[in-house]
């Protein structure tokens, strides 16, 4: 497993202000938007070229373009949050949903609702914004190996190292992209230092 913490000076502008628990959901939204664009140009540094043939006003040439086909799927409901971001960079992306809630008693990741475009072959941006006992993302990402992407890359705003135990012994392919590698978890399984319940923050259900 690759883990990739963007070092920018940006990203931790952004990130300290959403760990500020006194940043409404607004300015929340917001962050988390910009953040995750900085993130996101990360993740796509690696993506495959091809060559085109274009007209400029003065001359044909021949340039680089992308050549992955890529769908991008959130875990509901926080990452929804991170999509638009995504979506503006790159416009083309096709769009999944994975409806996952963990249970609070047991941090366990359980299913409601998921939909999905054609996998196979493609190149996939799962988008969880807390990787905390890494169950949400571990059952995402079992379902879409199954189906047979070219290659998974993970999207997050922060990660806890048991998060990353598991995943790297599970998906040793696995590429994560974050924007900070946190402390550890409580005993209720919260990130430390965190930022709090993500989607409750960005929605202002808290």
């Amino acid at each position: 497993m690759a883990l990739h913490v963007i070092d920018h000076s940006l990203a931790r502008h952004y990130l300290t202000h959403l760990r500020d628990a006194t940043t409404r959901p607004a300015l929340f939204r917001t962050l988390t938007h910009k953040l995750t664009q900085l993130i996101a140009v990360e993740a796509t540094r690696s993506l495959r070229m091809e060559t085109a043939t274009v007209d400029t006003p003065l001359e044909r040439i021949e340039s680089p373009v992308l050549a992955e086909d890529i769908v991008v799927v959130p875990i509901l409901r926080a990452g929804l949050g991170m999509v638009d971001a995504i979506v503006q960079l790159l416009p083309d992306v096709s769009v999944g949903y994975f409806g996952l809630e963990r249970d609070e008693e047991t941090a366990v990741a359980s299913a409601y609702y998921y939909k999905l475009p054609p996998i196979a072959g493609r190149t996939v941006m799962l988008v969880d914004p807390m990787l905390a006992t890494g169950g949400t993302a571990h059952w995402a990402l079992r379902h879409l190996y199954e189906l047979e992407p070219a290659r998974a890359l993970l999207i997050s705003i922060v990660a806890a190292p048991e998060a990353l135990a598991l995943l790297e012994s599970e998906f040793p392919d696995l590429e994560i992209y974050t924007a900070a590698r946190d402390r550890e978890l409580n005993a209720r399984k919260y990130i430390l230092p965190g930022l709090g319940d993500f989607g409750d923050r960005l929605y202002g259900t808290y």
